[in-house]
């Protein structure tokens, strides 16, 4: 792919529309940008790219399509809307931002509010309104009329942030980077292969609802049953929080090789690959050991007696919050890195 096109299937995909259980915009956007590979999905919304179920499957390629989002709880009677979390979002990340919440014919933009400065007492200002203390205000509707453009209990939620480059930083900024950047790469790093050599026993695998618990890449891991797995993800930046001996993800700093997290150890002879890939191609790598969180590797690692996993992170400033950046860069080299390691995985099993 050219830049333009790489900006293009990010750009998409970083808008499209996912919460959690809703991720069928970011499938669509990746049907669209996949060329000549073959495309599936399964009951849950999982989405398979060159998946051939009669053949041994060397490599799957694993990242999540839903995005941190929310919810509809409740409608009150004025209109306001309140909602719950679909993903860990912390309170102070979420008050005053707009939003879209769907309806019958798409989405529609509305604004999340809390009582205003003017009326709160001096207890109440110095305090940060709970995500049960907020509403979101379409913009004067009734809750009768919410009713009519199909907005009600269980819809979807997501921020409202348009995708936007910097061509002189070469910083992208947009909503979603965690995950849609790891679901373009697989996307890019399938078609590189197609254009090298082969992809023949390579499978991409968009999972879903992985910032609810990982539930898509349970059936993902079954149903491609790889021998590998390479996770892509939009990786929390730390750069700017830590002193610098102690940054692990530095935006602009390279792919990031995860060791440990509290889902998984890393796979000691991928780490390896992924090392003697970055030094040959004269990319930059990081290196990092999580205290928690996890990714689908906690999944798919010990799914069907096991799958030695690698979980390459792309840096990505500000994730679970509206707004993310990150260093295309950084994508490109986390896409030739990938690509790298699966010639060579290919080279060690033939």
């Amino acid at each position: 792919m050219s830049e333009t096109e790489k900006l293009s299937l990010i750009g998409e995909l970083s808008d499209a529309m996912g919460a959690p259980g809703f991720e069928d915009e970011v499938n669509s956007v990746i049907e669209k940008y996949i060329g000549d590979f073959s495309y599936q999905t399964d009951v849950l919304k999982n989405a398979y790219i060159n998946l051939n179920e009669e053949s041994e499957n060397l490599v799957m390629l694993d990242a999540h399509s839903d995005e941190v989002g929310f919810i509809v709880r409740f409608i009150e009677d004025n209109g306001l809307i309140s909602f719950l979390p679909l993903g860990g979002w912390v309170d102070s990340a979420v008050s005053a931002q707009a939003v879209y919440v769907r309806g019958n014919e798409g989405y529609h933009k509305g604004i999340v509010v809390t009582k205003p400065v003017h009326f709160m007492t001096d207890e109440e200002r110095g305090k940060t309104p709970t995500i049960d203390e907020m509403r979101i205000d379409l913009g004067g509707y009734t809750k009768s009329e919410l009713a009519d453009l199909g907005i009600e209990v269980g819809n979807p939620i997501v921020p409202a942030v348009k995708f936007e480059f910097n061509a002189s930083t070469g910083v992208m900024m947009g909503k979603a980077f965690d995950n849609r950047l790891g679901c373009a790469a697989v996307v890019e790093t399938m078609k590189a292969l197609g254009e090298i050599e082969s992809s023949e026993g390579v499978v991409g695998a968009i999972a879903v609802q992985e910032e609810v618990g990982g539930r898509g890449a349970k059936i993902t891991a079954r149903k491609v049953n790889p021998k590998y797995a390479i996770m892509f993800e939009g990786s929390p930046s730390d750069d700017l929080y830590v002193p610098d001996y102690a940054i692990q993800c530095r935006m602009g700093g390279g792919s990031q090789i995860r060791h440990y997290d509290g889902s998984y150890i890393s796979d000691e002879s991928l780490i390896k690959l992924a090392k003697e890939s970055a030094a040959e191609l004269g990319i930059k790598l990081q290196h990092a050991v999580r205290k928690g969180s996890g990714t689908n590797a906690g999944i798919v690692h010990v799914e069907n007696l096991g799958i030695p996993c690698l979980v390459i992170g792309i840096p990505s400033r500000y994730i679970h919050s509206h707004y993310s950046y990150a260093s295309l860069q950084d994508f490109k080299d986390t896409v030739k890195l990938a690509v790298s390691i699966i010639l060579k995985l290919k080279a060690k099993e033939s």
